[in-house]
């Protein structure tokens, strides 16, 4: 016998119309103008890194399409309990991301490659195992390919680099990382 859920359904089109939809006006349904400024500043980076317009137009859409998907998945509260725990231990660990990423930047002489992009690889595992079941093959794809992007030790140092061009997108980011600790977003 054929099981239909017209909820099920309705869930899938709505991941799938978003996922297709990821401008400007559909993040900002999903993403404060804070984060938004952030996603621009790491499209910047990016861009500057690999010298590559669409590459890092690419990164910042993956972005973009996997935080709508978990934000769809969450509003239509498709986590478990295990999940919600595990949803609650990333957003620890993106905070502990955040507060690294300023500190290395506000105090000289402290960035860590290795620190950032084992924070960055922790996070993406979390989220991988988080949206497992949730999240066909090619979003997990996208997750990879965004965290390992940044995660790349050569372009955290490059933007850490005190004399470096990303210096000022840095500085951008890092403000926005401090509003949106401030706030209670992240």
């Amino acid at each position: 016998m054929e099981t239909f859920n017209s909820k099920d359904m309705a869930l899938k089109a709505q991941k799938k119309i978003l996922s297709q939809m990821a401008n400007k006006s559909v993040v900002q349904m999903f993403i404060d103008d804070t984060s938004s400024e952030i996603l621009d500043e790491l499209y910047r980076v990016s861009k500057e890194y690999t010298g590559n317009r669409s590459e890092a137009q690419k990164v910042v859409k993956d972005l973009i399409k996997v935080v709508v998907k978990i934000a769809v998945l969450f509003r239509h509260n498709r986590f478990n309990d295990e999940e919600l725990k595990l949803a609650q231990n990333f957003q620890k660990k993106l905070h502990q991301g955040a507060m690294t990423a300023i500190s290395f930047h506000e105090v000289d002489f402290t960035f860590d490659k290795g620190v950032m992009s084992e924070i960055l690889k922790e996070s993406r595992d979390m989220l991988l195992k988080l949206v497992n079941t949730h999240l066909t093959p090619k979003s997990h794809g996208r997750i990879n390919h965004v965290f390992n992007h940044y995660a790349d030790p050569e372009l955290l140092t490059q933007l850490y680099n005190p004399a470096g061009p990303l210096k000022p997108h840095l500085t951008k980011i890092c403000n926005g990382l401090n509003k949106l600790l401030e706030n209670g977003t992240l």
